[in-house]
């Protein structure tokens, strides 16, 4: 197994990346000269809501499902977007269109409070309108990720309960997440694993988690978890297609013992685990048949929402 540092997000190198046109409150400037001020709110207190869009034929993948996401999550905070939905999608496809992408693009949509009048906390400074930036990139998963698998470690940072800050906030405070991913990192793996409040498994610090055993699918019961869009497709195709799938509480004991296990994202669709804490699941390696069913089921459901 390789000892390489990798993650569900690495990517192979682009050039075209280098000169990206990236969408700032309507312009569109080089990746260089867009810039936000160090008044924003997001920049000063991490206080605004994002989502991660993929490019296939042309059109975002289930973008209705990530509007849903976006917008909820902005009413429960009072962040006014500005922006229908309508507007949003033309603001992200003048910004593909300006990058020549079509499709292996990903995108960053970022919205937040907009700039404050005084460097504090109160929201009712951030007075001048939200600030919109979308960075989108061409972006395809490197071959690593299915080939070697992702290896986690079991973290202390755990998924905070709801009254703290729900984890089903996209939300641009993610230093949780960042500590996770240092702990992770600072124990020899690639991602860190991360337990509910009850020392339940959870989630990773970027993906959601999914582990098979005995044929069956199981993830959490997303009480604590992003309430990821890959993550309700892959449950919703398991339900569809015969694959028995349970969202419940498991342990680590049960998750070391699975055939198989894997993570969803928009960006790596589902990824595979190498191991945990040191501990192979399955090969160790490569999907298992029934991750590479499941993957194969997305390519299908992609395939048919993209095409026309």
């Amino acid at each position: 197994m390789t000892s390489e540092k990798i993650t569900t997000h690495d990517a192979q190198d682009d050039p075209r990346n280098r000169d990206l046109k990236v969408y700032v409150n309507g312009a569109l400037l080089h990746r260089d000269e867009a810039v936000v001020s160090v008044y924003d709110s997001g920049f000063m207190l991490g206080d605004g809501m994002w989502e991660g869009l993929r490019l296939y034929n042309g059109k975002w993948a289930f973008f209705e499902e990530h509007m849903d996401r976006l917008f909820e999550s902005c009413k429960a905070v009072s962040l006014d977007i500005g922006m229908s939905r309508k507007e949003v999608l033309h603001a992200v496809n003048q910004t593909a269109a300006a990058n020549g992408m079509t499709s292996d693009a990903h995108c960053r949509l970022m919205i937040t409070r907009g700039v404050k009048v005084k460097p504090f906390q109160h929201p009712s400074l951030s007075r001048a309108g939200p600030t919109v930036v979308i960075i989108a990139e061409h972006s395809k998963p490197t071959s690593n990720l299915q080939k070697n698998g992702i290896r986690l470690a079991t973290v202390p940072q755990v998924r905070g309960l709801p009254m703290s800050q729900d984890a089903k906030f996209n939300s641009h405070s993610k230093l949780n997440c960042v500590i996770a991913c240092l702990q992770a990192e600072q124990a020899g793996a690639d991602e860190g694993l991360m337990l509910d409040p009850h020392g339940f498994v959870n989630t990773t610090n970027a993906c959601n988690f999914f582990i098979v055993r005995r044929g069956e699918v199981w993830t959490s019961t997303g009480d604590y978890c992003m309430n990821g869009v890959t993550r309700q497709k892959i449950i919703d195709l398991c339900r569809a297609n015969g694959v028995p799938v349970y969202e419940r509480n498991f342990s680590l004991v049960q998750a070391y013992g699975a055939e198989e296990a894997f993570l969803t994202g928009t960006f790596g669709a589902q990824t595979p685990v190498a191991e945990i804490d040191g501990k192979p699941i399955g090969s160790g390696q490569t999907a298992g048949p029934v991750t590479k069913r499941l993957q194969s089921l997305y390519k299908q459901l992609i395939a048919a929402h993209t095409s026309g």
